[in-house]
């Protein structure tokens, strides 16, 4: 089924808003400091050009790191960079996915290209530091995260406890 998605999305329309994807990053590849738009732009044109059968994680949930200085900084070059995409061609993806999404929507059978396409509308305003993957890769990804997080509450549950009980003795 994701295959015939896949086709039918690029047939009506997939393949124009993937263009997209590729002129505005080519636009930023000539500028050398904008090459992690082009990055960025690449992966969303994949998920642009055949989105079914694929989702979008963040590169912290691909890499496990922690909040440092790093990759703090490297959050803050990103967000230089959204915002920077955003003013260029982030408007004029999410006008586009936009209308196509209601389009899709008028025609009552193509509901889910729209629901596609407002995910995308989303995305195409604050692309870097996302990543395409399969979606069960994404959601091995995010049970990673969710096992580790859990593992975090209990190890603070048992150290709170561990507290309250020398405290009362």
């Amino acid at each position: 089924m994701r295959f015939v998605g896949n086709v039918l999305w690029f047939v009506l329309g997939g393949w124009y808003l993937a263009l997209i994807w590729i002129v505005g990053g080519l636009v930023f590849a000539f500028t050398v400091i904008g090459i992690p738009l082009t990055r960025a732009a690449f992966e969303m044109m994949k998920l642009s050009a055949f989105p079914f059968g694929k989702e979008v994680v963040h590169v912290r949930e691909l890499d496990g790191k922690e909040l440092s200085v790093t990759t703090a900084m490297t959050g803050t070059v990103g967000l230089v960079f959204n915002v920077l995409w955003m003013l260029t061609f982030g408007w004029v993806l999410f006008i586009s996915y936009i209308f196509a999404g209601v389009l899709s929507f008028l025609t009552i059978i193509l509901i889910p290209f729209g629901i596609q396409s407002f995910k995308l509308a989303g995305l195409s305003l604050w692309p870097v530091g996302r990543r395409v993957v399969a979606k069960e890769m994404a959601q091995i990804l995010r049970k990673r995260v969710a096992e580790k997080k859990l593992a975090e509450m209990s190890k603070n549950i048992n150290t709170s406890e561990l507290t309250e009980k020398t405290t009362t003795n």
